[in-house]
C-alpha cells in the first residue's frame, strides 16, 4: 500500500510502519516447513504458567479464567501461578541482579507480567498464558512437539478502534490503511533458550535502563511492540525463518481472552495507567 498516495497521514512512525509491514508479509506469506532443524527437535515442557501480581486481591472473575486451564492436569499439565515477590525470587535466582532492577522498574503490573513471562520461558521453557485468557477445552498437545516459539498474531484497525479477525487479516494480501499487524505476548509458547525469547528479553532489559524524562510507554516496553520488534531482528538474521518460530492462525479455537473482567475498568488495566505511576491499594471486584 501507497500511504504517499492517501489523503490521510499514516498514525505510525516509519519504524513501526515497517514492523507492521514485516509482521503481515510473513503472517499472511507463512508456509509450515517439512520439517524442523535440530535446535527445535526438541519438546516443550508441559508448565502452563500465570502471573498476577497480588494473589491477595486476585479478582474472581479472573480466578475462574486461570481455573478453565485445570483440566489439562489430568493431561499431564503442570500449573503454576506467580505473583510479583515470587516472579521477583525467580528472576533473581536464574537471572540475577541485573535483570531483577530492571523488573523492578516495571512501573505497572502489566510491564512486570511481560518482562516475567520472557524470564520464565527463556530460563524454563513452556507455556505462559494471561491470566484473563480463557481456555476453551481443545487439545494443545502438538504445540509442544517441538521447541518453536508459538505466537498468534494480531491486528488493530485504527479507525474503528477494533480488534481485526484472524480469518480476515491472514488471507493474503488483505491490509487496509488503518491496520496495525504485531504478534501478541500471550500465549508465549517455547524451548528453553529459544533465541527471541532471548532477545527480547535482552531488549526490555535495556529499554528499562535507559534514563527517561516520563515513564515509558508499555507496549513498547515490554508488551507487543518490543516482542514484535525482537522477532522481526531475529528474522532478518536467520536463513530459516519458518523454523524459528509457528504463527497460531486459528488460537481463538483453543482461547481467547475474555474482555468484561472487573479490573479493565481502574488502574489494573495497563491503558487506564499508561505512562503513570501504579501503586497497587484495596480495589473491589
Amino acid at each position: 500500500m501507497n500511504f504517499e498516495q492517501n489523503s490521510k497521514k499514516d498514525p505510525l512512525s516509519k519504524n513501526e510502519r515497517e514492523r507492521s509491514n514485516f509482521v503481515k508479509e510473513f503472517v499472511q506469506g507463512y508456509k509450515e516447513p517439512n520439517q524442523i532443524i535440530k535446535i527445535y527437535d526438541t519438546q516443550i515442557p508441559k508448565h502452563i504458567v500465570h502471573f498476577w501480581d497480588d494473589l491477595t486481591q486476585l479478582p474472581q472473575d479472573v480466578k475462574e479464567c486461570m481455573e478453565s486451564w485445570r483440566i489439562l492436569e489430568k493431561s499431564g499439565f503442570e500449573l503454576q501461578v506467580f505473583d510479583e515477590n515470587s516472579a521477583r525470587e525467580f528472576i533473581k535466582t536464574h537471572l540475577g541482579h541485573r535483570f531483577v532492577e530492571a523488573f523492578n522498574n516495571c512501573y505497572h503490573p502489566s510491564m512486570k507480567s511481560d518482562y516475567f513471562r520472557y524470564s520464565y520461558i527463556f530460563v524454563k521453557g513452556g507455556f505462559y498464558i494471561d491470566s484473563d485468557d480463557v481456555y476453551h477445552g481443545k487439545s494443545i498437545d502438538h504445540l509442544f512437539n517441538d521447541g518453536r516459539l508459538k505466537l498468534q498474531p494480531f491486528c488493530y484497525d485504527i479507525e474503528t478502534s477494533q480488534m481485526i479477525s484472524s480469518f480476515d487479516f491472514i488471507k493474503p494480501g488483505a491490509n487496509k490503511w488503518g491496520w496495525i499487524f504485531y504478534f501478541n505476548t500471550t500465549p508465549l509458547i517455547a524451548a528453553r533458550n529459544h533465541p527471541i525469547v532471548e532477545r527480547v528479553l535482552l531488549n526490555a532489559t535495556l529499554a528499562l535502563e535507559q534514563d527517561q524524562k516520563e515513564l515509558p510507554e508499555v507496549q513498547a516496553t515490554t508488551g507487543p511492540g518490543i516482542l514484535t520488534t525482537s522477532i522481526q531482528e531475529i528474522i532478518f538474521e536467520e536463513k530459516h525463518p519458518e523454523e524459528t518460530m509457528l504463527v497460531l492462525h486459528d488460537w481463538d479455537n483453543i482461547s481467547t481472552s475474555k474482555w468484561h473482567l472487573s479490573y479493565r475498568n481502574d488502574k489494573r488495566n495497563w491503558r487506564l495507567s499508561n505512562q503513570q505511576i501504579y501503586k497497587s491499594s484495596k480495589l473491589t471486584d
